[in-house]
């Protein structure tokens, strides 16, 4: 069987992007390198996903961003979380592990 990134569940980039910001405060690319890295390379995401989420996470008020300059000197946009991102990951972990115990009692039934 061929390696293959599974899709991501609906509604989980957020999570697994605010998840990722309570870390540090990261750049778009960054943020997608931790989130590859922690998974073990099993969960890949790309930059037409990527970045309309976090525009969608700026307009909610769950991530504020401010341009830095990077390492090699080129300006990229940084990303932090909000306090009120920090109460939405909250929210979305309670709902994530709610339907993944539902989804287990259906699995593991006879």
């Amino acid at each position: 069987m061929a390696n293959r990134s599974p899709d991501l569940l609906p509604g989980t980039l957020d999570m697994l992007v605010l998840k990722t910001l309570t870390h540090a405060p990261n750049h778009g690319y960054g943020i997608a390198r931790r989130i590859r890295q922690v998974s073990g390379e099993a969960l890949t995401v790309g930059e037409g996903s990527l970045y309309p989420a976090l525009q969608r996470l700026l307009v909610n008020g769950w991530v504020r961003a401010e341009w830095t300059a990077s390492d090699s000197g080129r300006k990229v946009r940084q990303y932090s979380i909000t306090a009120a991102g920090r109460k939405q990951l909250a929210r979305e972990t309670s709902d994530f592990g709610f339907l993944m115990a539902a989804i287990s009692r259906v699995m593991e039934s006879a």
